[in-house]
């Protein structure tokens, strides 16, 4: 499921990100790397989402969010 789909609180595991190189690469410098575990902590298809990454918190906008799919830990 895409990332803006996760309700506030929960925590997913980072499965795929359908995107092109630079946005993958860009992303992976901020720490969303296969398998790293992600809290929401505001958002749920309200626009931006704020997620916690390897104790990081950051805001992820609506259209990137929408392209990080996850999996229930």
């Amino acid at each position: 499921m895409p990332l803006n789909m996760v309700e506030n609180g929960k925590t997913v595991k980072l499965k795929a990100i359908y995107s092109g190189s630079k946005l993958k690469k860009k992303l992976s410098d901020m720490g969303l790397t296969n398998g790293v575990e992600i809290k929401v902590l505001f958002g749920y298809m309200s626009g931006a989402t704020v997620v916690n990454i390897r104790g990081s918190k950051v805001v992820l906008g609506a259209g990137i969010s929408n392209k990080i799919m996850v999996e229930c830990v």
